[in-house]
């Protein structure tokens, strides 16, 4: 089945002039800005050359265990400073050099809802420190101070702290213990959506400067997911603060993926086993539907083995990687190339009520009344990754009904099974007295749907660097596509010296699924901030025996366990130019024909 609207990647694999191809494209964005919708017009002016920035200079750290009693910042406070040596921060992570670390939290205060709030964070500050700083954005609903390493996404090369970058990490204003009823309380649910990283962002540029006599030359901001959604969030709200942004997976509109994941809900449980149950992730006394029986891990992978099947070689290479996403939407269909059970399903046939189901998640959900609610997705092969079941399946009844407090208003209980998704669309964009900005605003990225403010961060220097895994089962790669042709009608044919999106085919969300997860995106991020050396394509590997970023166990057994590919920008694809089939250098990147 394809997708019934006109798809995104498709019509984008018509173009053929990288430079103009955004601007040139017609397909529109494959998501609304709102109940009543908008669109934006190309901008067709072209853009001066942006600003160059200068690199950054290191420095050595001059206090540490002394930073508590001497570094004072309004409502801050340091619990603890002290040195640690090198090593790995996290068991089996990348070595970190020796470092202070320093922990806190800011703006303490009792929440309308009685409870106590602060930010919490966590700052890392190299002995020898490369005059860089890291703001590093966390994933999920945040409520934790992450280690910060900088940790990067797939399998880390290495991270910001490692690379000598010093890091913050925060929990974005509420604890664990208050997920996801925090966003019922709206200064939490404010600190959640955007204030957090703009109030940790000063304080932390003032410790550096406490910690090394000098703030840093160049800032960056970084994550993936939820993480990648901050950074968005911070190149609109807080551009000035930030020279390069890595942006992995971005969840830029949160509110409307949950909700689709809630419409799927109950239509993956009219296909699956009656009565059949798995315990719940989180309580071990409680139990949640088994999903996954309505499409099993045999079914996916029969669908897995259809799309290699039709799209393997459009990137000239038979290798089990789909590369060439955009022409794989227009020649699989799902009702042509998996075959339709009869009375029994055996794993190697869909249903017929499956291919409807299927067809209809991946063409993007829709309320009741017809209005769009979320991206389509490109079909993958990572359709048979755990992490897609995990997130179809199993996070859609255990953590996106969390919507209802995080993402409407009022605040509400949901239960996966019985929404009102048409009523819930509608409560993303709705105000009362208590929230006087509504979901969408707080949460999701200003001018999503023409983000011309970022014309600012061009024109300055800084960049933006984006990776999204095509196989994601929750934030649609086709969403970041999306974006991408917002962006260039909005800043012209100027876009690309300031934002590059690179795909990583059959990635699941953020890391694992049949692909080449294994990447390091900062130090070319740097190198384009800092040296003007705009990135070509990334080198990615994947994780194979032996790998020290942990091993993944989706990898097809005939892939060799150091097999490298190139990621390109988008709209380009990495074509096989003969040669070793496991080596990058045997691909280069070339525009869609």
């Amino acid at each position: 089945m394809r997708h019934p609207t006109r798809n995104l990647l498709t019509a984008a694999a018509s173009c053929t002039a990288a430079a103009v191809l955004l601007a040139a494209c017609a397909a529109g964005p494959d998501g609304p800005a709102g109940p009543a919708g908008s669109a934006s017009k190309p901008s067709g002016a072209a853009a001066a050359p942006p600003a160059r920035l200068s690199a950054a200079s290191g420095a050595s750290l001059q206090a540490c265990e002394a930073l508590p009693a001497r570094f004072a910042f309004a409502e801050t406070r340091l619990d603890s400073a002290a040195p640690v040596a090198a090593g790995p921060v996290v068991a089996g992570g990348p070595a970190a050099p020796a470092h202070c670390l320093v922990k806190g939290q800011m703006r303490p205060r009792k929440g309308a809802d009685g409870q106590d709030y602060a930010i919490g964070f966590e700052m890392r500050l190299p002995q020898a420190w490369n005059g860089r700083f890291y703001h590093q954005v966390n994933g999920g609903i945040d409520g934790v101070v992450q280690p910060a390493q900088g940790a990067l996404g797939g399998g880390p090369v290495t991270g910001a702290l490692a690379q000598g970058f010093a890091v913050v990490s925060s929990d974005a204003g509420h604890t664990g213990r208050q997920n996801p009823r925090f966003g019922a309380e709206p200064q939490a649910r404010a600190d959640y959506g955007y204030q957090a990283v703009g109030t940790v962002t000063p304080m932390a540029k003032a410790l550096i400067a406490a910690a090394y006599g000098k703030g840093p030359d160049r800032s960056y901001i970084g994550g993936c997911s939820n993480g990648g959604r901050h950074a968005m969030v911070a190149a609109a709200r807080h551009g000035s603060q930030y020279d390069g942004y890595l942006v992995g997976a971005p969840g830029y509109r949160l509110p409307h993926a949950a909700l689709a994941q809630l419409w799927a809900a109950p239509q993956w449980k009219a296909l699956a086993t009656p009565e059949a149950t798995l315990p719940h992730p989180f309580n071990p006394a409680a139990r949640i539907a088994d999903l996954g029986t309505a499409l099993t891990a045999a079914e996916r992978q029969t669908v897995a083995r259809a799309i290699v099947e039709r799209c393997d070689m459009l990137d000239g290479a038979r290798d089990g990687i789909v590369g060439h996403t955009a022409a794989c939407q227009a020649a699989f269909s799902l009702s042509r190339d998996v075959p339709t059970c009869g009375a029994e399903r055996t794993g190697q046939c869909l249903s017929a009520a499956q291919k409807s189901l299927l067809g209809a998640v991946y063409a993007g959900a829709r309320t009741p009344s017809g209005q769009k609610i979320y991206s389509a997705f490109p079909w993958d092969p990572g359709i048979a990754a755990a992490n897609w079941a995990q997130w179809k399946f199993v996070n859609s009844q255990v953590l996106d009904p969390g919507a209802g407090y995080i993402f409407m208003t009022p605040p509400r209980t949901l239960d996966p099974f019985t929404v009102d998704v048409e009523d819930g669309y509608k409560a993303i964009y709705a105000t009362d007295a208590a929230f006087r900005e509504s979901a969408d605003t707080v949460i999701t990225m200003p001018g999503k749907d023409n983000p011309v403010q970022l014309a600012a961060l061009r024109a300055r220097g800084a960049k933006m660097l984006v990776y999204h895994g095509v196989a994601d089962a929750i934030f649609s790669a086709e969403d970041t596509a999306a974006f991408m042709q917002r962006l260039e009608r909005a800043l012209g044919a100027g876009a690309a010296d300031f934002a590059r999106y690179f795909p990583v085919a059959g990635m699941a969300h953020c890391s694992g699924g049949p692909a080449a997860d294994q990447f390091d995106a900062l130090a070319p991020l740097v190198r384009w901030v800092e040296q003007g050396e705009a990135p070509q394509s990334l080198r990615a590997s994947v994780r194979g025996a032996g790998n020290a970023g942990g091993v993944n166990a989706e990898l097809p057994a005939a892939w060799a366990p150091n097999r490298t590919r190139l990621l390109c920008p988008w709209p380009q694809v990495a074509r096989f130019e003969g040669g070793d089939l496991e080596s990058a250098a045997s691909f280069r990147c070339e525009d869609p024909r």
